[in-house]
């Protein structure tokens, strides 16, 4: 019986072939979106999922309870060796610490090389309790001994071009010779730890770096804790311990700590310590169902449509005694054998679009992933489900319809599924495609509104060169006064790093005035030198730039510091006294300057206090003529160079780093382009389809409309404004859930762009306008035709 389904519903469908095409394209766009989804979401929930004992892994974390409470991905230094000796919660307990960026350079006699790659400090116990396995190592030695280290498969052949590795050297940061002592399997790309470099912890030492400290007293984004813990460990009771640590070795601090543990498979999806917002990977499934829900109403529709020239056929099968069970799996067969093939040629779609899939978000997803015995799982479901929901509504409806009505020809477009049912799931197409459409205009606005909105400061033509570790003051002094001397080159100034788009962070607490504490709020340090704010173009409101001396005695504050103190004019802060980092910082204010964006529009400005430290400049910013920067460039390097000669030059424009804070929404926002366009493509195959049936059902109508006087706008008119119709009512549906919607989107944002009435009716307005293409080339070919020919048509 099924056979002999398959061979009628084939029949069926090379009799239609017109029809037949627009369902399977229809449903192929939509199946070959689905594809790409699954994978990208397969591809972010299995990260960090090859780990052995990953239920029992956790991260440390801390709750920094101020005016507001804040997430930090990390502890102080010392709760790491307090965790491991003073508590029995732990197998293995061990520090890491990230560094970015950071130069290698390898001369072995046969290969000399030099390249920046971030690396891992990590204690020795870390690779007990991650699954990073040796393939090549010696056996004895490890991680505990200083200056030696980890790399992986990859990094061995880009170094040395063999795994043959040990004993090999690297000199680090121009600085410290690290030996090579074992290699590691490269690890998969759903990690969170990805650097190929691991150099043993105590090595921190000789950097005299913060996370390598015992501290209480602040906190390094760069430092992480993992804890193996033992089985069957109770966490919410662990962390109600914890919370005696800071009243121990914090007990005066305005910065109240609460130290979590952060189960290993939360990490990549927790927005709060940097992970992935996970509603995004729900908003993606969302749009994949969609697609394929749009691609089913329009088998549906032309389905029903169809059905009132099949009435005869039903009419003669139920005589020969077709029951209607038989009839609605014959429908059903001519829905599998078109989802059938529309899943094929979905996946063909999907393979050749991964190439620019992976490119748009920067991933690496294979072809391979989908011979996964779960990727064919979600097939054969999808299929299941695609089928049976397309075609048991038209099934039902068809094998409802009387014999005797139908081969007298009595039937109407009501008994064979009406306009009504057609109506509504047009309606839901379109609305699907003005939320799509909506949400493209409004997430494209607030990426327009947060790099070119007015950030306090000028970010064209300004070069950030970084330097290097190893200087001094008078090293500094020099080169900026030599690039000073470039022609083309208007401002220089010495600094941690630029206003926005910033890669460096000093919080620290502080006190103002004579108030006897230190205040609820935390401040962000900007080391820079008397002519950071000129070079950047940030107006000084109140007082004078301060003098450049030996020690920390004048600083600067935005007027952010202000509001947050409640001060009423920015003049009541000058003169005034101010306490900052530990103490080591303690000095008069005696300038105020304009609040500025240094970070993205998703947080609020931060209170600002700028001080002359040389000891903490990581850059040099050059402003430049735009008209010669390629010229400047080679110059500001040969000078630079020249007292840097072994390391390596990396100018990087400012304009650009504040661009790339943005780069997840630009991707995003590509996507939803795209799923957009998909979305109403789909949508105009569905119409295309329609419009071929109600224009042959109409022809008749149309010669008789040409006899008495209609021209060819009249006759256009006629079949536009029934769909239009059903675009505003779409509208009026879609516009509160889109609102709603992109309302939510936009709470992620302090600072963010206006929902404008005008965007639900562009969007209206667009769909009317691709509808009227769509529908414009069938319409026209009937409406220009002979009437003669259309009376004879029947």
């Amino acid at each position: 019986m099924f056979k002999n389904h398959i061979k009628i519903a084939w029949r069926n469908l090379i009799k239609r072939k017109v029809f037949t095409s627009i369902n399977i394209l229809g449903l192929a766009i939509g199946f070959g979106s689905s594809v790409l989804i699954y994978l990208f979401l397969s591809h972010h929930l299995s990260f960090d999922s090859f780990h052995e004992n990953g239920d029992r892994i956790y991260r440390a974390v801390t709750e920094e309870h101020r005016d507001y409470i804040d997430h930090e991905a990390s502890v102080p230094p010392a709760f790491a060796k307090v965790f491991r000796e003073n508590y029995q919660y732990a197998e293995k307990v061990a520090k890491i610490a990230n560094w970015e960026e950071y130069q290698i350079n390898v001369d072995d006699g046969n290969n000399q090389n030099a390249f920046k790659e971030d690396v891992v400090f990590a204690e020795s116990d870390f690779f007990d309790i991650m699954t990073f396995p040796l393939v090549v190592d010696t056996g004895t030695r490890t991680l505990a001994e200083p200056n030696t280290a980890y790399i992986n498969e990859d990094m061995a052949k880009k170094m040395y071009g063999t795994l043959d590795v040990l004993g090999k050297t690297f000199l680090f940061d121009n600085k410290e010779t690290i030996e090579v002592i074992g290699v590691l399997k490269n690890s998969p790309k759903t990690s969170l730890i990805t650097e190929g470099i691991f150099i043993s912890f105590p090595t921190l030492e000789k950097f005299n770096d913060f996370s390598g400290l015992e501290t209480w007293s602040g906190i390094s984004t760069d430092l992480q804790c993992f804890a193996l813990l033992h089985p069957n460990q109770n966490i919410a009771e662990i962390e109600n311990v914890l919370l005696e640590l800071p009243k121990e070795h914090r007990p005066n601090s305005k910065n109240r700590h609460e130290y979590k543990l952060q189960p290993l498979a939360d990490i990549h999806f927790n927005p709060d310590y940097g992970g992935v917002n996970p509603g995004l990977l729900w908003i993606f499934a969302i749009i994949g169902l969609f697609l394929i829900v749009i691609a089913s109403i329009n088998f549906i529709n032309i389905s029903t449509a169809q059905a009132f020239y099949r009435s005869k056929e039903i009419g003669i099968r139920k005589v020969l005694g077709s029951f209607r069970q038989h009839l609605f799996w014959q429908f059903l067969s001519e829905t599998f054998v078109i989802s059938l093939f529309a899943i094929a040629l979905g996946v063909v779609l999907a393979i050749l679009f991964l190439p620019s899939f992976n490119a748009l978000f920067e991933l690496e997803l294979t072809a391979e992933s989908l011979l996964d015995y779960r990727f064919f799982a979600f097939m054969v479901l999808v299929l299941v489900l695609v089928s049976f929901l397309s075609g048991s509504y038209p099934g039902l409806l068809m094998s409802r319809i009387v014999p005797v009505l139908a081969l007298k020809g009595k039937l109407n477009h009501n008994d064979t599924g009406g306009s009504t049912t057609r109506k509504v799931l047009v309606v839901v197409q379109f609305a699907i495609s003005i939320i799509l459409i909506v949400a493209t205009v409004i997430i494209s606005k607030q990426i327009d509104y947060a790099i070119n909105s007015d950030l306090g400061f000028n970010k064209d033509s300004i070069v950030m060169v970084g330097i290097p570790e190893e200087k001094d003051v008078v090293q500094l002094e020099s080169l900026k006064d030599q690039i000073q001397r470039i022609p083309g080159v208007t401002h220089v100034s010495n600094c941690l790093t630029s206003p926005g788009g910033s890669i460096n962070s000093l919080g620290t607490s502080f006190k103002y005035s004579n108030r006897p504490e230190y205040e609820e709020f935390s401040i962000e340090l900007k080391p820079m030198d008397e002519d950071y704010l000129e070079t950047f173009d940030i107006p000084l409101v109140a007082g004078r730039v301060f003098f450049k001396r030996d020690s920390v005695t004048e600083v600067l504050v935005n007027e952010k510091v202000r509001e947050k103190l409640g001060v009423n004019s920015a003049e009541e802060l000058l003169g005034k006294q101010i306490e900052a980092n530990g103490g080591y910082i303690k000095a008069t204010i005696v300038g105020v300057v304009a609040n500025f964006h240094d970070i993205d529009f998703t947080e609020e400005i931060s209170p600002i206090l700028m001080a002359y430290e040389p000891r903490w400049f990581d850059e040099i910013a050059v402003k430049i003529d735009a008209r010669s920067t390629s010229n400047i460039l080679a110059q500001i390097e040969e000078k630079w160079s020249g007292l840097f000669g072994g390391y390596i030059y990396e100018p990087r424009f400012l304009d650009n780093r504040v661009a790339e804070q943005y780069e997840a929404e630009q991707r995003y926002l590509s996507l939803s382009k795209v799923f957009s366009a998909l979305a109403i493509l789909i949508g105009c195959l569905g119409l295309y389809g329609l419009i071929l049936f109600f224009v042959g059902q109409r022809t008749k109508e149309i010669g008789i409309r040409k006899v008495l006087g209609s021209n060819v706008a009249n006759i256009l008119a006629l079949f536009s404004m029934d769909f239009f119709k059903l675009i505003l009512i779409a509208g009026v549906f879609a516009t509160p859930i889109a609102w709603y919607l992109m309302e939510q989107w936009l709470q992620g944002y302090t600072y963010r762009t206006e929902i404008h009435w005008w965007i639900f009716a562009l969007a209206m307005v667009s769909i009317m306008v691709v509808t009227l293409v769509t529908i414009s080339y069938q319409t026209l070919k009937v409406a220009m035709t002979s009437p003669v020919k259309s009376l004879r048509t029947e």
